[in-house]
């Protein structure tokens, strides 16, 4: 099967694996931005003052409420949540919400304080379930059959390819976020998917792939705004293979509309067109004055805190990305692709940067530290490098003790318990393992037909092994190592 419609195969997998897991029930961070969608759609007002009570990620200004979020998430739910509410919900009332509420797979997974399995609840925990399915979860696969794609560009080694592309999505805080109303995996496509346009149009980019990558560049910038930072990099890039100035002009008129459209949200709520939301935020006042918006100067606590530290060190989450090291010397030595290098190690270096310079690097409740979640394929697309420069045993077996180290942590503090890890010193353990261990393993599909604990994870390992069946009688190329062109047929 051609590498295309592997590509496609990569991106089922990584979409069952994805939509598994459900939302978590009580986020303040994904039901600021869900509010938001909610308001607009049933209310027809940029106002949360109804739904504020299960967020305290909120803005207070002149007398109301509001989403203090970036709003490029929001506004991707909005039209999904209007088909869902015109369409579904009818149904979904009469039948679906009602088995669901009595439940007793679901009800198991309740605080027993709470008020339970409420038809309100239940109603927007699936219309949560349904938004979030078609804006992060189908952009976050895509995010990995766009990375084995571009993969395949660096390499013919179909077994590397494939390894590092699930390492990735499912071995890094990418995959704890991939089902999660937030901002951070759409920034992580936007700018990847710009990156990876540029990549495959740079001998003559068309006006139509330019006025994408201007709507991907802008579409980040209102859903993340440190996302700035690395589409500076990227953006340079983009304009250095656009050798006809003139051509610019595409990139710009793509950008337009979405930053029109943040301007015109800023300023109906906070008369300004600039971006206001974390200055009125009623509870982190202290955090988001501290700085630039809380940003001050790197420190040793939080790049220490962000690297290696057992809190949100994201090198002992998933330590295969510290194989991204010799990926940038493999890369640099190979003496190919050197402008593409520069866009990498730039979005990795200044990401790692801000985010060690931030009085909230930690990032609340998460699984790593999830503000470096959009630069992560950039951190991974080296080790492709790594891989075909050093051909040692020792190597290739170390990688393989990272990998499954990478991807057992990261699954346990991903799935272990009904809400990510709070401000326990050491989540893995203190947290997540021993809810792993009691069975307490968060809201999935398996719970849908009743079953319980590690008995729900069966479908997924099912649908799994489905997968790996279609790859070997369909996908699987004629040699696992392919004949494509080497690197060095590549080098400038």
């Amino acid at each position: 099967m051609k590498t295309q419609w592997r590509g496609w195969w990569v991106f089922a997998t990584l979409l069952v694996v994805g939509a598994y897991f459900f939302p978590r029930w009580a986020d303040w961070n994904q039901n600021s931005r869900f509010d938001l969608v909610l308001a607009v759609v049933d209310q027809g007002t940029l106002r949360i003052d109804d739904y504020r009570q299960n967020t305290g990620d909120y803005a207070l200004f002149e007398g109301h409420y509001y989403s203090d979020k970036a709003p490029g998430t929001s506004f991707l739910g909005i039209p999904v949540y209007w088909v869902f509410k015109t369409v579904f919900a009818p149904a979904l009332n009469q039948t679906v919400i009602p088995r669901l509420a009595a439940n007793p797979a679901f009800a198991a997974t309740m605080n027993p304080e709470g008020t339970g399995l409420l038809a309100d609840k239940v109603y927007f925990f699936i219309a949560l379930v349904c938004v979030t399915f078609f804006t992060t979860v189908v952009p976050s696969a895509a995010l990995g059959a766009l990375l084995y794609r571009l993969l395949g560009e660096f390499s013919a080694n179909e077994r590397d390819k494939l390894g590092l592309t699930f390492v990735f999505a499912l071995a890094t805080p990418s995959f704890a976020y991939s089902n999660l109303f937030y901002g951070h995996q759409i920034v992580a496509f936007c700018l990847f998917a710009a990156f990876y346009l540029m990549f495959y149009w740079r001998a003559n980019p068309r006006a139509g792939t330019l006025v994408v990558v201007g709507f991907l560049f802008a579409f980040a910038l209102i859903t993340e705004y440190p996302a700035a930072l690395i589409v500076a990099g990227v953006g340079i890039y983009t304009l250095a293979q656009v050798r006809d100035w003139r051509k610019w002009m595409w990139i710009a008129l793509g950008g337009i509309a979405p930053l029109a459209l943040a301007a015109l949200y800023n300023y109906a709520i906070f008369r300004t067109p600039l971006p206001a939301g974390y200055e009125h935020s009623e509870l982190w006042q202290a955090e988001h004055s501290a700085g630039f918006f809380s940003i001050t100067a790197p420190s040793i606590q939080a790049i220490w805190g962000i690297t290696f530290g057992v809190f949100r060190g994201l090198f002992f989450l998933s330590p295969f990305l510290l194989l991204s090291i010799p990926g940038f010397v493999s890369w640099w030595r190979a003496r190919a692709y050197r402008v593409e290098f520069a866009a990498a190690l730039w979005s990795v270096a200044i990401y790692f940067l801000f985010n060690g310079s931030s009085v909230m690097w930690w990032g609340g409740f998460g699984v790593g530290p999830r503000y470096l979640v959009p630069v992560l394929p950039f951190l991974v697309l080296p080790i492709i490098f790594a891989l075909d420069a050093i051909r040692a045993r020792w190597f290739r077996f170390g990688a393989g003790i990272l990998a499954v180290w990478s991807f057992v942590v990261v699954w346990i503090e991903t799935i272990g318990g009904q809400s990510f890890p709070q401000t326990q010193p050491m989540p893995l353990f203190d947290y997540s393992l021993p809810r792993v261990l009691a069975g307490d393993l968060a809201r999935n599909i398996g719970m849908i037909f009743g079953l319980r604990g590690w008995a729900s994870l069966a479908p997924l390992l099912l649908l799994v092994l489905v997968q790996v069946f279609v790859y070997v009688a369909f996908a699987r190329p004629a040699q696992f190592v392919s004949l494509k062109r080497s690197i060095n047929s590549n080098a400038d």
